[in-house]
Parts: C-alpha cells; sequence; structure tokens
C-alpha cells in the first residue's frame, strides 16, 4: 500500500489559501501570492527533494486547473525538476463538476472520493496533494493520508482558507525529522500519521513527569 502525502504551505496562522499568486484564489482574499516573497533557496531545495518520489498527484479541481495552466510550459525553465515530475505522473482530480482533462496522464475521481482514494493508495507509492484545501479537508476527516509536509511562514494574515478548516478529527501525528529552518524565517515540519486519539492529563498531578525545582 502507497503512501499519501500532503505537501502544504501555511502562514503562522495556518491559512493555506493561494500561497503562489494573486490569480490563485481572488474571490474575497486579499493576499493571493503572500508566500512569494518568503521564497529562499532552502525552501525551494525543500519542496524539491520532497516531491522527488511522487508517482502520483491528488489534487482538487481549482488547483488542478492552476496546475494545468502552468507546468505544461515549465519544461527546460527555473523549475524543470518539479515541472519534469509533475508533467509525467499520473494526475487524479476530484471534482464534482466536468473538468478539462488535457493535461497529459490526468483522469476525474469517481463520486465516492475515499473509495477512489483508497483505491489510488493500492496502485501507487508516493501519492501527493498539493494544496486543494478543500481536498485535505476530506482526506483529514477520513484520516486517509500518511505524511503532512507542513512549510510555516513567518506571517499572520488573519483571513483566507486554513489548513485545518472543519475537516480535523482527533488525531495524532510523530515527528518524523528535525524542524528545518531556513533564511527568512521559514520552519519546514514532517509528519506522520500515529495510531490512536489525543489523549489528556493533568498538569496540576504530582507525577505529571514535571521537577520540583528544588
Amino acid at each position: 500500500m502507497g503512501l499519501i502525502h500532503i505537501e502544504m504551505f501555511a502562514t503562522l496562522d495556518l491559512v493555506g489559501q493561494a500561497p503562489g499568486g494573486p490569480d490563485e484564489d481572488p474571490q474575497g482574499f486579499p493576499f493571493g501570492g503572500w508566500q512569494a516573497p518568503l521564497m529562499d533557496e532552502v525552501g525551494g531545495a525543500q519542496a524539491v527533494a520532497a516531491y522527488a518520489d511522487t508517482d502520483a498527484l491528488l489534487l482538487g479541481r481549482r488547483t488542478y486547473d492552476i496546475f494545468a495552466a502552468y507546468w505544461p510550459h515549465q519544461k527546460g525553465g527555473l523549475d524543470n525538476e518539479i515541472a519534469t515530475i509533475f508533467n509525467s505522473v499520473p494526475k487524479y482530480v476530484a471534482s464534482r463538476g466536468k473538468p478539462d482533462l488535457s493535461w497529459d496522464g490526468s483522469s476525474q475521481l469517481g463520486p465516492d472520493l475515499a473509495a477512489a482514494v483508497r483505491e489510488i493508495r493500492d496502485r501507487h507509492e508516493h501519492i501527493k496533494v498539493v494544496g486543494s484545501l478543500d481536498l485535505v479537508q476530506t482526506l483529514l476527516r477520513e484520516k486517509l493520508f500518511d505524511r503532512l509536509d507542513l512549510w510555516v511562514h513567518p506571517i499572520v494574515l488573519g483571513v483566507g482558507k486554513k489548513v485545518f478548516d472543519g475537516g480535523a478529527v482527533p488525531t495524532n501525528l510523530t515527528l518524523l525529522e528535525p524542524p528545518a529552518s531556513g533564511p527568512r524565517g521559514t520552519v519546514y515540519l514532517r509528519y506522520g500519521l500515529a495510531e490512536g486519539v489525543p489523549v489528556t492529563g493533568d498538569m496540576t498531578a504530582p507525577d505529571r513527569g514535571v521537577g520540583s525545582g528544588e
């Protein structure tokens, strides 16, 4: 069974909407392209490494449309490494409508999204979900993911669609490697889905594991 990786760029208040440009999702959101001034070589290298083993993309309709208009035209350019990967692997689109599937290797998922995602997981080794916030809510709710790569950028927007925006359920995660930061303050966090749900405790209990300070 393959692994589903959610790749997400977010602000400190976990807004993940329209990081790449002002035209990505402009309706009611004035900060499209918030990520661009914060990009650096470290973050770029991390993103390339994160996508290196991709053998399928799982995308929401809006993200798919943005990618289909951009990545086929980036061959040989600055983003050639990622373009080569994205253009060559199968693309699965979650949509209730009728998307234009002219990007090579694209297909639309059936109406039973959870069942379709499980089938994709059986077919591929490393499925990457990029952006696609509405789709991510379903994956979080159904716990249909294995990895969460989160780039947290040092800004607060106060408005916008969030990474955990109505789809999150109580879930345990484990940090897979030490956090890494770039020169502009972005922190890269890699989590894996863990078993069980969060438990509670009492910080005033004498056996809570904190030293007495004596």
